[in-house]
């Protein structure tokens, strides 16, 4: 995806607007009933013009995803300095980690509600391995994060790095994602009382946090609390 910020005012503006009237038809409506003259509209540009930005409604898609995960990342890394994540132990920033899929649920079910149609979307749309590149570079740049947090456990044994890297990550991600998108698309039968959706969502990062943490890390999330 290009990135906005290193274009031509005119052109980000026009940008945004396709980018952000996509996410809001496809988070309410589901991406496969929508169409691009439809975003199109909704943008308040010409349909030529959103061909010219976007040449396929998988290039739009893609481009949406990367962009939105990208803007929440960015911002939910703002809540730390560089300094406070450098003191932080690697089980407080997987704490930190898990608890983003919590903010999510809470702050921003748009989010969840687009992610969710984006992966049933991908699952039946062929298009070329390029076209989903620019949501690859994003998937990256987290597990670099992930990889540095992981790293950090290994020197200050707050992690249980008997387990593998890749399956801390994969398993974390994927079952706290697809927890919070369950009760956010309303996947999840919730009776009108005797439950509590966020309650069983913090019970589930707390039972992650147990398994990935050593003794001394679980102690320092316990503190934190």
């Amino acid at each position: 995806m290009k990135d906005v910020r290193t274009e031509a005012p005119w052109r980000a503006e026009k940008r945004r607007r396709i980018l952000e009237a996509g996410f809001r038809l496809f988070s309410q409506r589901g991406i496969e009933p929508v169409t691009m003259p439809e975003v199109a509209q909704e943008g308040g540009v010409a349909r030529a013009t959103l061909y010219r930005y976007y040449a396929t409604k998988l290039d739009l898609v893609v481009a949406i995803g990367a962009w939105k995960w990208e803007e929440y990342i960015e911002a939910r890394d703002t809540l730390l300095t560089a300094e406070a994540i450098e003191q932080l132990s690697a089980a407080e920033y997987l704490r930190f980690f898990l608890d983003a899929f919590l903010d999510l649920y809470r702050n921003h079910s748009d989010i969840l509600r687009f992610n969710y149609n984006f992966n049933s979307f991908l699952r039946t749309e062929q298009g070329r391995p390029e076209q989903r590149q620019p949501y690859m570079r994003m998937v990256d740049a987290l597990s670099a994060q992930f990889h540095a947090m992981y790293v950090r456990g290994l020197r200050d044994g707050t992690l249980n790095t008997d387990i593998p890297e890749t399956a801390m990550l994969s398993s974390s991600f994927h079952i706290m994602l697809a927890a919070v998108t369950r009760y956010a698309v309303g996947l999840v039968y919730v009776p009108e009382q005797g439950a509590d959706p966020e309650s069983e969502l913090i019970m589930l990062e707390e039972l992650l946090l147990a398994k990935y943490c050593g003794q001394e890390g679980q102690r320092k999330n316990r503190n934190d609390r």
